[in-house]
């Protein structure tokens, strides 16, 4: 918690630019709600992350839920700050706990100093604490008296909210605005129920019980109206950006908000998304509407995208263009549904048979995910192959703010090209890239191409040539490494050479990146890059290797029978460097930036 100023003097207290008196100005605070999956704490921080978009501040969020449908304990953790927040914050500055089992699971994750408010009603027995201090609230009962116990508890998610707007000073008014935009659908009585407890929690005197208040301070001016939004729904929006308008899938955690809202969109596009009996069915669906000469999506999370890999194969060796979303998640087999891990990527990479090369890239955080969407839909097209985004169950949750993209820059309107093809047309010519004539189209020469599973010739007519085996086979591998020539090295943050480079690769790049500034902050020369395109690799990474003693990969997956995860690994077998080694980890929970700097020291030491 970072405490900017504290105000008291009477002669300034006036001033606009001084808090008042018993209010302590803030630059960012991490607030962790703490109760159970059907209490709507989800819901609290997302009105407060939507806020921050319409505020100028930065945000991040973090949430856990549980696997099962009963429901059970869960958390929404809300890092708001007026500068750059890179994570969702290692300790909670703020907890509210609703029940027993939440203060009693969640009071370590305070800092020293830190404030616990707690539910009177449910929490019987608090525990001292290092410097904590605790402030009993009777949240169920007073929800329950201020909507006239006409909804029972319901609603105390909202008298939360309100508590927190006062004891923050936020904007009471925006709030109030999202909570008639979300709420009002549901109706009217439901709206009523919710502005009363809203407005009893904002009323209560939390500042008195405190005796102070805080004033959690915007950004610079200007920076308002960000898109403020998960990941899950800025991947979609970057899927419509970047052309797509048809596709199938399969419900599976954590991808299917990504499947709900493309079939709720798409049509809006002239466009058509259908859930499949089966995820081998979607994809075959998805490479459907890929042969008619549309560009397409399918998607999954790993248990599914392992039975989608058969027809994966098949894309591959008919070079349709079509692209397929991985949210990752804890596994193996249904493993760990609602948690995340970075366990896909040999998976995603190798796990078709045959030799069946794939385009495979990974977005860095919320806003990335718009952005690589964008670029899987041109790489599709351009290189007429299978591109999978690798993203995760982090990232699919969590809620940022950014800035609004450039659509004009961004936007593409996909156009079905059945233009004649001339006598020289050939789809797969040895000579150049891969470019289908969708059905219909006129052969100026007469001879129609065909699209099979089956080895080809430059027609695509079936082959057992072992000559032409080993052409195709080596044309569908090189325009990959065509495409691996036109990537730029990654950009490096920190020091371009000295102790320690750190390497990561999704959802992983905020707490890596913190990290880094706080080793530096100790005086240590260390830096980072993130690996944004996974397969094909960048080429002349070993030039950037070469400039530090020790190279650790930070990723969440386990460290394998020989102990290194899964891109470590990939990187050791390219570069046959010994220094390269890894830091892994798999108890389906986001890094810690002390974790990151605590694994890293015993991992070089």
């Amino acid at each position: 918690m970072s405490l900017s100023a504290t105000s008291g003097d009477p002669e300034t207290s006036e001033s606009p630019s001084t808090p008042s008196e018993g209010v302590t100005e803030l630059q960012d605070a991490v607030i962790r709600f703490a109760g159970n999956s059907q209490d709507g704490i989800q819901t609290i921080g997302g009105f407060l992350a939507r806020l921050a978009g319409r505020s100028a501040r930065e945000v991040m969020t973090y949430m856990t839920i549980p696997s099962t449908i009963s429901g059970g304990p869960s958390i929404f953790q809300v890092h708001l700050g007026s500068g750059e927040v890179l994570s969702a914050g290692d300790e909670s500055d703020f907890l509210v706990a609703f029940y027993q089992h939440s203060y009693d699971n969640h009071i370590d994750s305070l800092k020293e100093g830190g404030i616990c408010i707690y539910d009177s009603d449910h929490v019987e027995e608090v525990r001292g604490g290092e410097g904590i201090v605790h402030v009993g609230i009777p949240i169920t009962s007073t929800t329950v008296e201020a909507i006239g116990g006409s909804a029972r508890d319901r609603g105390k998610n909202i008298f939360v909210l309100g508590l927190i707007t006062q004891l923050f000073k936020l904007n009471k008014d925006k709030l109030s605005s999202l909570i008639e935009k979300q709420l009002g659908r549901k109706g009217e009585g439901v709206l009523r129920n919710a502005m009363l407890a809203f407005d009893s929690g904002f009323a209560y005197p939390i500042g008195d019980l405190l005796g102070q208040e805080f004033d959690l301070k915007e950004g610079a001016a200007g920076t308002e109206d960000k898109v403020t939004t998960d990941g899950n729904t800025a991947l979609t929006l970057g899927l419509l950006a970047g052309g797509v308008r048809y596709g199938s899938g399969y419900p599976i955690t954590p991808w299917s908000t990504i499947m709900e809202q493309l079939r709720s969109e798409l049509p809006k596009y002239g466009g058509l998304f259908v859930q499949a009996e089966d995820e081998l069915a979607a994809v075959s669906m998805a490479l459907g509407f890929a042969y008619s000469g549309h560009l397409s999506v399918t998607g999954s999370s790993g248990p599914g995208l392992s039975l989608k890999m058969e027809a994966l194969s098949y894309a591959t060796m008919a070079e349709l263009p079509i692209v397929v979303v991985n949210v990752q998640r804890g596994g193996p087999s249904t493993g760990l549904p609602t948690s995340v891990e970075q366990s896909d990527l040999m998976q995603a990479i190798y796990g078709s048979h045959g030799d069946s090369p794939r385009i495979v890239i990974g977005p860095k955080n919320v806003e990335d995910c718009f952005y690589v969407a964008v670029e899987a839909c041109k790489l599709a097209k351009e290189y007429s192959c299978p591109v999978i985004i690798l993203t995760d169950q982090a990232l699919a949750t969590r809620i940022e703010a950014f800035a609004q993209p450039d659509l004009a820059e961004v936007v593409t309107e996909p156009e079905l090209d059945q233009e004649n093809r001339g006598e020289d047309f050939k789809p797969y010519p040895l000579d150049g890239l891969t470019r289908h004539a969708p059905p219909g189209t006129v052969m100026d020469a007469g001879k129609y191409p065909v699209v099979t599973g089956l080895e080809h010739d430059e027609w695509g007519h079936p082959s057992g040539s072992p000559e032409i085996h080993a052409k195709m086979n080596a044309r569908r591998r090189d325009k990959l490494k065509t495409f691996a020539d036109s990537l730029p090295l990654p950009d490096i943050y920190g020091d371009e050479e000295g102790e320690i480079l750190l390497v990561g690769w999704g959802s992983t790049w905020g707490p890596i990146r913190e990290s880094i500034n706080r080793m530096r902050d100790q005086g240590r020369k260390v830096g980072t890059f993130h690996i944004r395109h996974l397969n094909p690799l960048p080429n002349g990474l070993e030039t950037i290797f070469e400039r530090y003693d020790h190279v650790v990969v930070v990723e969440m997956n386990d460290e394998g029978l020989y102990g290194n995860g899964q891109l470590a690994t990939l990187l050791r077998a390219r570069y046959c460097d010994p220094k390269i080694v890894s830091v892994c980890k798999t108890d389906g929970l986001t890094y810690r930036v002390k974790e990151i700097i605590e694994r890293v020291d015993a991992a070089v030491s």
